[in-house]
């Protein structure tokens, strides 16, 4: 089977509800929105009002629409500063506790970078933010730690990484995975084949367990294999290539994993490139 659930982050500035009929305007089930500013520390809360709204409005669609936000780019739970820890843990249960009033059920995040920190430092720094985080947002929403390019000292370019930070947390059933194909590559893992797909998705098992991937951010490489640049092109028109997307598309394992694109250029060109993804699924979807 391919995969059920194709579709973008779409832009909010018409508000929420307008973000859902906006996907399926260009054909996508599978939403990804910012809650708030990503580039401010503090959102608002979601008035009651406003959380019926776009409830209605997902509910309203012709077809079954898989939800995810994504965090504020500002968060870093293992900063040197102590200052931007807290307002870290403080943006990431008001994200959670957003989504749990939207109804949306898993909310990306970068998680960090070291900075000066070792490896080790940083990453039960992470786990200590993870699991204040998780202990303080209320409902059930999930917190995904998404795969990143390694730019600078981001966390999470290494899928042993995140294991790690999996496995000291507990492997709390509110902590997943977002893997982003772009990130993946830049990173070093070469998915532009099936036998590298099949490489990265044993790792992926070994290290983490493929019950924790719960999205994928599909999205092509301006930057070459190995850059751990984190610059995103369009489908089929990057260093990565078509058969990849192709390949994912109808990976078996994958095919209730929703996938949202994360391309240039949302307003004008999400809608030819989901059509591009759309046309590579073989079978029924």
């Amino acid at each position: 089977m391919a995969a059920k659930f194709l579709g973008a982050h779409m832009p909010t500035g018409k508000g929420l509800p307008k973000s859902v009929s906006a996907l399926r305007e260009i054909g996508g089930n599978a939403l990804q929105v910012f809650t708030s500013n990503p580039r401010s520390w503090s959102g608002k809360p979601v008035s009651p009002e406003a959380a019926e709204a776009f409830r209605a409005a997902v509910a309203g669609a012709d077809v079954e629409v898989a939800l995810a936000s994504h965090d504020t780019y500002l968060v870093n739970l293992c900063a040197e500063s102590e200052e931007i820890v807290a307002k870290s843990r403080a943006a990431l249960i008001e994200e959670l506790t957003r989504c749990d009033a939207l109804g949306i059920p898993v909310a990306v995040s970068h998680i960090g970078a070291r900075m000066s920190r070792s490896d080790e430092e940083a990453e039960a720094l992470a786990v200590e933010g993870i699991l204040h985080v998780l202990d303080r947002a209320p409902g059930s929403a999930c917190l995904l730690m998404e795969t990143t390019a390694g730019q600078g000292s981001s966390l999470n370019a290494d899928l042993g990484q995140i294991g790690r930070i999996m496995k000291a947390a507990g492997g709390p059933e509110r902590l997943g995975v977002c893997l982003d194909t772009c990130h993946v590559f830049a990173a070093g893992y070469d998915i532009r084949t099936e036998a590298g797909w099949r490489s990265l998705l044993d790792e992926f098992e070994s290290e983490i367990g493929l019950d924790r991937l719960r999205l994928i951010h599909v999205n092509d490489s301006q930057k070459p294999l190995g850059s751990r640049k984190d610059r995103h092109a369009h489908i089929g028109q990057g260093e990565i290539g078509m058969e990849c997307f192709e390949i994912l598309v109808n990976l078996v394992e994958l095919e209730n994993v929703p996938m949202t694109l994360e391309t240039p250029d949302a307003e004008t060109s999400h809608g030819a490139n989901l059509a591009t993804l759309q046309g590579l699924r073989r079978g029924s979807a």
